[in-house]
């Protein structure tokens, strides 16, 4: 949950400059124009990847929680980030700019990938997207305090029945996101990504990130390949549309399977975003052996839908409600 393979996200921006009125109550507050929306989320984007901060954060949803620390520093228009989980099997991610390492020292194995990061915390939506206020409603909700900072508060509710809802905390001062609640169909809490305690405008340490991503001496080094591609290129086509989702990326990569067969086709991967959230759209050759039976699985938000079709494996994964994951699996169409 802390770090998906989809989501690279970017949440709130210095939202007190545009909502004088979140100091009033919170009850009946008006839904907020489109062409604030987009400001806000220029907002977002510059307080995500131009701040420096570091702190901790805890991600809480179906029964499991998470913790990592996060440290994030910018210097001219190079960005630097590092992420030590807290729970589990020891894990660190670093970033500088495009290029990821992800290394597990227990099992002293790195992997190397250059990609964006479209989905970690505080880094959760795409920038100056117009289509937020045609497929959401937005709203402010009034003040509030998330790990010892003053916060404002948005609620982003759904207009069909395609996505989850939203409630953000954003640092008012920076705008860095504090806290992220993903809400489900009847308002109910899903997912929580929050700081626990974090310290905004601090002073940019790039080393703490660039020094070990030189040390990998004596770990095995992995690095995906990820082929670009269009989904019609390799014999598919989504026939029918998911409302308010555009594809955003479509790759061949390497079955990360440990009972993958020698010369075995790569896996397919397209994803789609409406914006705010995305859904990835695996495709791969069915194999009896690891592909039993179909399945439709739920942790907190995360859906996963797996489901055979003639000689292939789908799989579909999001936060988003089923209907969607179904809706896009049923569109998908193999050219004869």
């Amino acid at each position: 949950m802390l770090h998906r393979p989809l989501l690279a996200l970017t949440m709130v921006g210095a939202l007190c400059s545009f909502l004088p009125a979140f100091a009033g109550p919170v009850a009946s507050q008006p839904a907020v124009e489109p062409k604030e929306v987009r400001a806000w989320l220029m907002r977002i984007h510059e307080a995500a990847s131009r701040r420096n901060f570091q702190g901790t954060f805890i991600v809480s949803a179906g029964g499991t929680v998470s913790s990592a620390r996060i440290a994030h520093f910018c210097e001219g228009p190079n960005q630097f980030e590092r992420i030590d989980s807290l729970d589990g099997q020891t894990r660190h991610v670093f970033r500088h700019n495009e290029v990821v390492h992800t290394v597990w020292p227990q099992a002293r194995v790195a992997m190397v990938e250059q990609r964006d990061m479209l989905s970690t915390f505080p880094a959760l939506l795409q920038v100056g997207d117009d289509r937020i206020a045609e497929y959401y409603e937005v709203s402010a909700q009034g003040p509030d305090r998330v790990a010892g900072h003053e916060a404002s508060v948005l609620l982003i509710r759904p207009r069909d029945q395609h996505r989850f809802g939203y409630r953000l905390w954003a640092e008012k001062a920076s705008g860095l996101l504090l806290r992220a609640d993903v809400l489900g169909e009847k308002g109910e809490l899903l997912e929580t990504s929050a700081f626990s305690d974090v310290a905004i405008n601090v002073r940019a340490q790039p080393e703490t990130v660039l020094q070990p991503m030189r040390k990998l001496d004596g770990y095995r080094i992995v690095r995906p390949t990820l082929t670009p591609t269009r989904l019609e290129s390799e014999g598919w086509s989504l026939r029918q549309s998911v409302p308010g989702f555009r594809q955003v990326s479509c790759v061949k990569r390497p079955l990360e399977a440990p009972d993958r067969s020698p010369g075995e086709a790569d896996v397919l991967q397209t994803i789609y975003s409406d914006g705010l959230t995305y859904v990835s759209v695996f495709i791969e050759p069915f194999n009896p052996e690891r592909h039993t039976s179909p399945m439709l699985t739920t942790m907190g938000p995360t859906q996963t839908l797996m489901r055979r079709q003639g000689d292939w494996w789908i799989t579909v994964v999001g936060d988003v409600p089923a209907v969607t994951l179904k809706a896009f699996a049923a569109g998908l169409e193999r050219k004869k």
